[in-house]
């Protein structure tokens, strides 16, 4: 039986005593032996974490009892060891980068689709398919037709949307990422710049594996993850880079936090 519980969680939310929250939580976790990275900004928190599932429980109890995490956005998945070597809690700028001003999720953000309706929409061939992921973790695996923005970072992606001939008659967006902090930012950059229709893929492609049969699904390849397990099969089961494409290889084992 699986023994260690991971959890992807994020919150849009302002956080005007981030600072102040990183030691408590940090202590909070290591005590539970809990690992993984948080990133905490003044607009919310963001982050992996794994250990003993009593453990990863309590902290979720720990986050959700601050009436601002109430609401919390969390996938699990499970792995028969850890999959992080230590607990980090970092102090960001935003918790995942965009770098561009007036982009806030809680004020302007895209149209939430549901796993069980993304298919139809995917399908539709008015729609433009992004994959607003790096272009390593398009190389694990994506959606049948989705467009690869070639980024290295998700700071990359505005100027990608500026530039991609295939966007200048804004036509219907639907966009998609790991868990769906991604496009919560992208959705809303690209609302702010004119495009009328954008939708996005609720808790993104962890969602869509947990809730869409394999038979069913239009999903193709697997799951690049930051963590030890390197990437997650339709099953949500660890592969620990059983298979890595070349344009992945510089980020295996590096610890740096990429976006």
């Amino acid at each position: 039986m699986s023994k260690i519980l991971i959890v992807a969680l994020y919150k849009f939310v302002p956080l005007d005593d981030f600072e102040a929250m990183r030691d408590p939580l940090k202590a909070f976790c290591q005590e539970r032996d809990v690992r993984g990275s948080i990133l905490l900004a003044s607009e919310g928190l963001n982050g992996t974490i794994a250990g003993p599932e009593e453990g990863l429980r309590e902290v979720l109890a720990y986050l959700q009892s601050d009436p601002r995490m109430s609401e919390l956005e969390y996938k699990e998945a499970w792995a028969d060891r850890h999959v992080f070597k230590r607990m980090k809690v970092r102090l960001k700028q935003e918790i995942v980068r965009l770098a561009v001003d007036g982009i806030d999720p809680n004020d302007v953000v895209g149209t939430y689709v549901q796993p069980e309706d993304w298919n139809a929409l995917i399908s539709d061939p008015e729609v433009v398919v992004i994959d607003t992921r790096n272009d390593y973790e398009f190389a694990f695996g994506t959606f049948d037709g989705a467009m690869n923005p070639e980024t290295q970072s998700f700071r990359e992606f505005p100027e990608w949307v500026r530039k991609a001939q295939e966007l200048e008659n804004k036509p219907k967006i639907a966009m998609f990422c790991t868990g769906g902090i991604r496009c919560e930012k992208a959705s809303s950059l690209m609302l702010q710049q004119g495009f009328d229709e954008v939708y996005h893929l609720q808790g993104g492609i962890l969602n869509y594996l947990e809730k869409v049969p394999e038979e069913q699904s239009l999903w193709k390849g697997e799951c690049f993850v930051f963590d030890d397990r390197v990437s997650v099969d339709h099953k949500l089961q660890p592969r620990w880079g059983a298979w890595v494409p070349e344009e992945a290889k510089h980020i295996i084992n590096d610890d740096t936090d990429y976006d």
